[in-house]
């Protein structure tokens, strides 16, 4: 521990992360710098800097990463149409390979020796952010006081906080039961009643949406363009990529889009209920689909479908620093170079409803062969034959061989 002269503590300015900071000051009579990020939680993040400075601390980081959040992980992750074991857009995994980038960025700047989280020892963003800080930064040391510490209850954690005399704020009006991480991408839910999986999750509950059945009558109607895989622009306006999501989000809530309740496969080992609200994302994924349905060759477009679980379960298991998730983005994004043009959705009580798609320069429909009237000879009707003959042969020469038997 005395090798330790300085650290660089992921800090939200709660409860938890504040005892930490004076945990590390005490344990490791090291100095600490705090890094908070506003990824888009909704929250604001500059009272943080009131209690670092309470505490001691010297060096404090309060930066807005929204942009690059969305730009260059939540983008290039939908560009594979990702979704965990059939359901999840990994709202909370893919947040974490960005703050433990500017974990490290921020360890070189000031020269701190290790790096500090507040992540539990039973979940998945211990793995993620240590697995990221590994990736970038070899020597790096890592701290991680929930598997140090016997501060194991929330009765030991407030006895700590009392006792150093940290600042405990109590927040008027009533408080979620529930453990909620929350970004641009999604906000999610876990412990409490949810923790039974047959129990029904509290319409009061959810912070982003409406309910389906308390939606509008009305559906929205919204056109998306997109360039190179992205949305670059919605109802002819021009956004950037938080600009997109934040938007998506809105009206997708608005009308009860992207409610989720699953039980998930942790990393770590253990089955995990939690709920999700992912609007804006979710209308990202289906208008996604819905222009490469019209822009990408068949058999490209199953490989990304086999592809993408695997692509999944790195984001999931905090792999996104890692040679093969690297390598598999340069073949996503490579993919995505005639992914342009415009998909119109409508969205009405919780469903997103593809009604239209087109691509002026990259369409690879072409209704001259598809259609039911007369094509003029675009296509030999008679082909058809031989390519079943020759497709069906050794089904043919199976069947034969059953026949003798």
């Amino acid at each position: 521990m005395s090798d330790i002269k300085k650290v660089v503590l992921a800090y939200s300015g709660g409860l938890d992360t504040s005892i930490i900071l004076k945990w590390l000051q005490d344990v490791y009579q090291c100095e600490v710098v705090t890094f908070t990020a506003d990824i888009g939680q909704g929250e604001e993040v500059e009272p943080a800097r009131h209690k670092a400075e309470l505490l001691g601390v010297k060096e404090i980081y309060i930066e807005d990463l929204r942009e690059e959040f969305v730009r260059d992980f939540v983008f290039p992750m939908f560009r594979a149409n990702t979704v965990y074991e059939g359901e999840y857009l990994l709202g909370t995994s893919i947040a974490r390979p960005l703050i433990a980038k500017r974990l490290i960025e921020i360890a070189n700047e000031t020269g701190a020796d290790a790096i500090s989280h507040g992540a539990t020892g039973k979940g998945n963003d211990q793995v993620r952010f240590e697995l990221g800080a590994y990736a970038l930064k070899p020597e790096v040391h890592v701290i991680a006081p929930w598997r140090e510490w016997d501060l194991t209850s929330r009765e030991k954690l407030l006895s700590y906080a009392e006792q150093h005399n940290i600042p405990i704020e109590r927040k008027k009006g009533q408080q979620s039961p529930y453990s909620m991480d929350a970004n641009l991408l999604h906000i999610s839910y876990e412990g409490n009643a949810l923790e039974d999986p047959w129990q029904a999750p509290e319409e009061s509950m959810w912070r982003w949406s409406v309910s389906p059945e308390a939606a509008p009558d009305t559906a929205t109607e919204l056109e998306l363009e997109y360039a190179q895989g992205d949305i670059v622009a919605i109802n002819g306006q021009a956004m950037s990529a938080a600009e997109v999501l934040t938007y998506l989000n809105k009206v997708a809530g608005e009308n009860g889009v992207g409610r989720l309740d699953l039980v998930e496969n942790r990393y770590v080992g253990m089955k995990s209920r939690g709920c999700y609200e992912t609007p804006g994302g979710t209308v990202m994924l289906r208008a996604h689909r819905a222009i490469e349905s019209l822009t990408l060759d068949r058999e490209v477009a199953h490989l990304k479908d086999d592809l993408m679980p695997r692509y999944a379960s790195l984001v999931y298991n905090g792999y996104w620093w890692s040679p093969e998730r690297l390598m598999l983005q340069k073949m996503i994004d490579e993919s995505q170079a005639n992914v342009n043009g415009r998909v119109r959705v409508k969205l009405y009580k919780g469903n997103v409803i593809v009604t239209g798609r087109e691509s002026s320069t990259d369409s690879l429909f072409d209704t001259k062969i598809a259609t039911f009237e007369d094509d003029a000879g675009a296509y030999n009707q008679k082909d058809a034959e031989g390519f079943i003959k020759l497709n069906a042969l050794r089904m043919r020469i199976a069947a034969k061989l059953k026949q003798r038997q």
